[in-house]
């Protein structure tokens, strides 16, 4: 701007204040039509100065809004996608609570903090797998964690997702214990009895060989290979799910011992006859001696416990099954070891074979039912008189439940 044009625009207001009064008669009406019009020029200043400033007030409420919309897309978190519902973390990595809804999740044995926080991460139970991580450690009792299946709330606070795993009664999978020595019939009513799966379908997934991954050495028959143990059961799980892993439990026991394959099973078939007799773990592998010292004289094993599995009954054979050479389990009348296991034997009948103790028995006989003490002999004449013991302790006994 240069002066002239500054002096122009401030003339109106500098100009001669005597100029006002009226003195020599004067008009003083150049004066007053000059004022209104720098007035205007002074509103309209004002005018454009006002839209100027609405102009960015606008701007800056667009940019805030905008930044606004891109912080919550980035914090609306949806864990299972499409109509789950949304988890927002905008102040930190935990979730505020309570929770709600339900999520099932598999605890694995053996996982860590962080393993399981990217377990319920995933499944929208938390917000963060390292903040999960940290109430982990920060919670003395966390590594008393159990594997199994969990029933929890969605969007937990981590701390209290450690408590509700902590807590038995958040567990959804089911336990089932299967003891040793039971027949592959049992192991299947007591499998169904205890997860609710149908005994049909569990069957028939007992004849379903690739199902359940049964080896190709166990001739398509179940009979001991469902290895005894407790499991974990989650609610959903199928037959084959169920029976594939007892399978694979027994499988993996024998790996473990470096049973080799074309061996295992009669390793199988021998400690389900070491299940079936012994009744002391101490007397397992002295059994386990006296049926390989039979085997190596080419002597019939003798064994009741098979010949009643032939006939379908878990008591006492009677001598008309003794004398019955039709079945092939009849260890009277048939030499070396019955086609397959008569029962899922332990481990400890498996280490009693594969290690058995060193001796010449040839016979064993139970003389005291109730403590399962054991006798052995080497010859058939001792044999006869440890069964003489078994008789004086049933007599003994029959006399006790008269009185």
């Amino acid at each position: 701007m240069n002066d002239s044009q500054g002096t122009t625009d401030t003339l109106w207001w500098t100009g001669d204040r005597t100029e006002d009064t009226n003195v020599l008669g004067q008009d003083p009406a150049p004066q007053r039509r000059e004022r209104p019009a720098g007035r205007a020029r002074a509103a309209r200043a004002r005018r454009a100065q006002r839209r100027r400033s609405l102009v960015v007030v606008l701007v800056v409420l667009a940019l805030v809004l905008g930044a606004g919309y891109v912080v919550a897309s980035l914090l609306d978190v949806r864990p299972g996608g499409g109509d789950e519902p949304t988890a927002s973390v905008a102040a930190s990595d935990d979730f505020t609570g309570p929770g709600h809804g339900s999520a099932t999740v598999t605890i694995e044995k053996g996982a860590s903090g962080a393993e399981i926080g990217r377990v319920l991460t995933d499944a929208g139970v938390v917000a963060d797998a390292a903040t999960f991580a940290a109430a982990f450690a920060a919670n003395a009792d966390a590594t008393s964690i159990q594997p199994g299946t969990y029933r929890l709330l969605l969007e937990m606070p981590a701390a209290d997702a450690v408590t509700a795993l902590l807590n038995p009664a958040s567990k959804a999978s089911l336990r089932v214990t299967i003891p040793e020595g039971l027949l592959a019939e049992q192991i299947l009513a007591k499998v169904s009895e205890k997860t609710t799966i149908p005994l049909q379908e569990l069957q028939d997934a007992a004849k379903d060989a690739e199902a359940i991954g049964l080896p190709a050495e166990a001739g398509g028959k179940v009979e001991g290979w469902l290895y005894p143990a407790t499991y974990e059961v989650a609610p959903d799980a199928s037959a084959e799910d169920v029976l594939g892993e007892l399978v694979a439990k027994t499988v993996a026991v024998l790996e473990a011992k470096h049973v080799p394959r074309a061996e295992r099973q009669d390793v199988l078939i021998k400690a389900s006859l070491v299940e079936r007799e012994g009744k002391l773990d101490e007397d397992r592998p002295k059994i386990a001696r006296a049926i390989e010292n039979r085997l190596a004289i080419d002597q019939p094993l003798e064994i009741d416990s098979t010949v009643s599995y032939g006939a379908g009954t878990t008591g006492a054979p009677t001598t008309a099954m003794i004398e019955d050479a039709s079945n092939p389990y009849n260890t009277y009348t048939s030499y070396g070891l019955p086609p397959t296991p008569i029962a899922s034997p332990g481990e400890a009948s498996i280490d009693a074979v594969l290690h058995p103790a060193a001796g010449s028995w040839l016979f064993w006989v139970t003389v005291d039912l109730d403590t399962g003490e054991t006798l052995f002999a080497d010859t058939y004449d001792e044999h006869l008189e440890n069964v003489e013991k078994l008789r004086a302790w049933q007599a003994e006994n029959e006399d006790a439940d008269q009185d």
